[in-house]
């Protein structure tokens, strides 16, 4: 993928804000701190375009980027962040939930988990709720630079046990730090969009 264009186009919290564009969307789903935003710049060979913190639950908003005018990445707000209120996790789910419900341009959500850890309840009920939409289930593991070939092959099959993953094809080893897996995603991104090299 040549990248010719990337910038963020809005953060919305409301359907009323999303762009008023046609083109198709990608959104990126996970825990807070698993690095949705450092995939983004990683993706786009940008390195702050979206806003990476070392401070969980940063991302509140649903931030729309638009690449080459073709098509957006929707990074949704983090979830499981202990120190946010109850309410604010509710306000968190109802914005997801809209966006997912109502948003036609929405072609697949990837689901982000951390390859150095277990898939947890909310990772679970979030890849669940994602698949209870109709969409297919992928999953990238982050940080892959932090473990050796053995162990994230070790850790990845702990993924698709815990997750109840049958198909390979589903899941993706991926580091931000290193772009290993960078081609594999554009690969897959390429095929959900339908476009042609």
């Amino acid at each position: 993928m040549i990248i010719k264009k990337s910038e963020i186009l809005i953060s919305a919290v409301k359907n009323e804000q999303y762009p008023n564009t046609i083109v198709p969307e990608i959104a990126f789903a996970g825990k807070s701190n698993v690095g949705k935003s450092s995939m983004i710049n990683a993706l786009l060979n940008r390195r702050s375009l979206a806003r990476t913190s070392s401070q969980p639950g940063k991302t509140q908003t649903l931030n729309f980027y638009n690449i080459n005018d073709e098509f957006n990445f929707v990074d949704l707000p983090g979830y499981g962040y202990a120190k946010v209120s109850k309410a604010e996790k509710s306000k968190w789910a109802d914005m997801i939930n809209s966006y997912l419900h109502g948003r036609q341009q929405l072609k697949e959500v990837i689901l982000l988990v951390d390859i150095r850890h277990e898939p947890g309840k909310n990772d679970l009920q979030m890849y669940e709720w994602i698949k209870s939409f109709g969409f297919t289930g992928y999953i990238i593991a982050t940080k892959a630079d932090k473990l050796s070939r053995s162990q994230q092959m070790k850790s990845l099959n702990d993924i698709k046990k815990t997750m109840q993953i049958k198909d390979d094809n589903l899941i993706f080893p991926f580091s931000a730090t290193s772009k290993f897996g960078v081609e594999e995603i554009w690969v897959l991104f390429e095929s959900i969009l339908n476009m042609q090299n």
